[in-house]
């Protein structure tokens, strides 16, 4: 088996990496970057889309206010420092002076307003933030005041997190946008938009202005440098073919490979495999609007003691280096992570589900239960859960659709009683969509609002965490939503690239990152 490299960069002036002891000289700059992606996305509008694939894409030429550090730590981005005041409700942004726009624009205040806004009106996590400020305003030329109704913990963490997150565009294009997606990618990050190419690839170039942080690099944070004179994301929706396509030489980079390739491909010296630190987990959302399960907790929990989730991963992930059977919302490698309420996960006893459906009044009732054959592991995991679901004697109607037509009837309470979906990593619980009273599943009891309120109020850490410990217990109390356990994803590279490390957290990132010199 091919054992890794622990690539350690060092943030001087000097252009050595330590490897095993032995000096190696640092990646060379220029050449092509060829990444093959899952599929060509929509947008890489990252105020109003959710997409990893547009956000994988997007970070490259957009930045954000904060990012977060390998510790998932927010940390200043495009921000020099902020000041807190009046216990909270004031945050007083100051930015970096000489950051400059691709069109040469130098950013400011206004740009960051304007971008704000749309993003708070319009973007996917904006009304998150936005519903608790009072008002946010320009009050200087790098200056930007946000002024809160009460004290909101996770506001930092919202503006780090890139996904559906506030990226800073200039005023000009961003001040008269709406929902509809931006087609003007104008950022501040170290690549630039050059092309689309429907179909073919997605063309970056590095951006020569680029205005970057002088801190050593430490997992999206710190120094970025564009080693690359081009990234090209070419779609490749065919594993094999993405697999091939590096082993032969026509990619440098392939993403989302199959569980099932995973060993023999950790052998073959002619890729590198490398695990996503990111967690995904499986999610199945219950219906708190109407049908059979609404307000019906003892029945849900009924549901939930059927399912052993173990069988799932085995299942729908593969490999047990990929999957994880934590009942956790929150991945032990975070301060999140609780064992609050874990008692209830994966018990895998139709016995006990089925003396807990007789409590609940359950008579046979149908229960509509959709999934997508978008994404296998969706497929694959809600099959063996279902079998489950019958054999513990629950009338399942098994559904499955596309995921666009998924996402439709979703947002109708009355053509479902529970649907399955995953969820990428986020570094604060508040990101969760079930924490959403707008995402279908409408998890919107009274003692989770006064949670979620005190959570988001709290501005203490530790007294968050006990917080959430509550709010996780609620959740296997209340089950408005059942998590399957943590997966990891993995890609494969050339042995060709350097700087490539598990520092790329949640999404391969490819500043710092070139290949390797020659003699």
């Amino acid at each position: 088996m091919k054992g890794r490299k622990l690539l350690v960069f060092l943030a001087a002036c000097v252009c050595l990496v330590l490897v095993g002891g032995a000096a190696t000289a640092a990646p060379a700059k220029g050449g092509v970057l060829r990444m093959a992606v899952i599929d060509e996305p929509p947008t890489l509008d990252q105020h109003v889309v959710t997409s990893d694939l547009t956000t994988m894409i997007a970070q490259h030429i957009f930045e954000g206010l904060y990012t977060f550090n390998a510790k998932y730590a927010p940390v200043p981005l495009l921000v020099k420092s902020d000041e807190v005041k009046d216990g909270g409700k004031v945050v007083v942004l100051h930015l970096r002076d000489g950051v400059k726009f691709h069109n040469g624009k130098v950013m400011d205040a206004e740009d960051v307003l304007a971008s704000l806004n749309r993003w708070g009106k319009f973007g996917a996590r904006g009304p998150v933030l936005f519903g608790n400020l009072e008002k946010v305003e320009a009050t200087g030329k790098l200056d930007i005041t946000m002024t809160f109704k009460a004290p909101f913990a996770p506001w930092k963490n919202l503006l780090a997190f890139l996904n559906g997150g506030p990226v800073i565009y200039p005023k000009d294009v961003v001040a008269t946008a709406e929902k509809k997606p931006i087609e003007q990618y104008i950022g501040t990050g170290p690549y630039k938009f050059a092309e689309r190419n429907p179909g073919r690839y997605i063309k970056l170039v590095r951006f020569d202005d680029y205005a970057s942080r002088t801190e050593p690099a430490d997992g999206y944070s710190g120094k970025r440098e564009a080693l690359f004179d081009e990234i090209r994301f070419i779609p490749v929706p065919d594993v094999g073919t993405r697999v091939n396509g590096v082993k032969a030489g026509d990619y440098d980079y392939a993403e989302q490979i199959l569980g099932d390739l995973f060993d023999s491909l950790k052998a073959d010296d002619a890729v590198v495999t490398t695990v996503n630190q990111g967690a995904t987990q499986g999610l199945m959302f219950f219906n708190s609007k109407t049908g059979p399960l609404k307000e019906n907790f003892k029945l849900r929990r009924a549901l939930q003691a059927a399912m052993n989730m173990e069988a799932v991963l085995r299942t729908a992930v593969g490999p047990k280096e990929l999957w994880k059977a934590s009942g956790s919302f929150m991945p032990d490698s975070t301060t999140w992570y609780s064992k609050s309420g874990v008692d209830a996960f994966s018990n895998g006893s139709a016995e006990k589900a089925k003396a807990l459906a007789k409590e609940a009044g359950y008579a046979g009732e149908k229960i509509t239960l959709m999934a997508s054959t978008s994404y296998k592991f969706h497929h694959d995991s809600t099959m063996v859960l279902v079998k489950q679901l019958k054999d513990a004697g629950f009338n399942i109607d098994y559904q499955i659709y596309d995921w666009a037509t998924l996402i439709s009837k979703r947002a109708d309470p009355a053509q479902w009683d529970i649907f399955f979906t995953h969820h990428g990593f986020v570094p604060d619980p508040v990101l969760y969509t079930f924490m959403s009273e707008s995402y279908p599943g409408w998890w919107t009891t009274e003692t989770k609002r006064a949670l979620a309120k005190e959570f988001s109020a709290t501005m203490d850490d530790a007294a968050r965490k006990l917080v959430w410990d509550k709010i996780q217990a609620l959740a296997y109390e209340e089950v408005p939503v059942i998590k399957t356990g943590d997966h990891f994803t993995y890609d494969i590279y050339s042995p060709k690239l350097d700087g490539l490390s598990a520092s790329s957290l949640i999404w391969p990132k490819f500043w710092g990152v070139g290949f390797k010199a020659t003699k």
